[in-house]
């Protein structure tokens, strides 16, 4: 019965496909990895970029570890020490160069999605523009900003041609 399901289901998904390739349609599909940046130093409360702790710079190495089957064809990042930590060991893993990110862009994504379709990104944000983006990628206001105490969200979303899916894991 579940091989039975599986079939009619790739059936599905594969005549989707051929419909859309004999319309002359071009698939994307497009995967992004949204986590806000590991934990920060807060030792010294007047300090505006704070590096990571060594809890941090754990973590960031795990979020390296836990998405190291994924290829990443770029890494985002805002321009904080922070977040610029946690994205590092992923984009050292896939040989690439990080790219800052101005958080504004959250408002208007179209060219953020123009430059990344058919690819697949990593994307370090903050408590609050993390969820931001996610919800500006999937047009909807979906989700809300992470507690500060949670370092360990990992938005997935996923673009093909029109459809949209979204998923968060929380992993501590």
């Amino acid at each position: 019965m579940k091989q039975i399901f599986l079939f009619a289901l790739l059936l599905l998904f594969t005549s989707t496909i051929f419909s859309q390739i004999e319309k002359g349609e071009i698939i994307h599909v497009t995967t992004y990895y949204f986590i806000r940046h590991a934990e920060k130093d807060r030792s010294n409360p007047d300090e505006n970029n704070p590096k990571l702790t060594e809890k941090g710079l754990n973590r960031a190495q795990s979020w390296s570890d836990i998405l190291g089957q994924v290829k990443f064809d770029a890494v985002y990042s805002t321009d904080y020490e922070r977040t610029l930590e946690t994205g590092r060991p992923a984009a050292k893993k896939n040989n690439l160069d990080m790219v800052i990110y101005d958080p504004k862009i959250i408002n208007a994504p179209e060219l953020f999605l123009k430059e990344t379709i058919g690819k697949t990104v990593l994307i370090v944000g903050h408590s609050n523009t993390t969820p931001a983006f996610v919800n500006a990628v999937i047009k909807q206001k979906k989700y809300v900003d992470i507690d500060d105490s949670n370092n360990g969200n990992l938005y997935i979303v996923t673009l093909t041609g029109s459809q949209i899916l979204d998923q968060v894991l929380t992993i501590n």
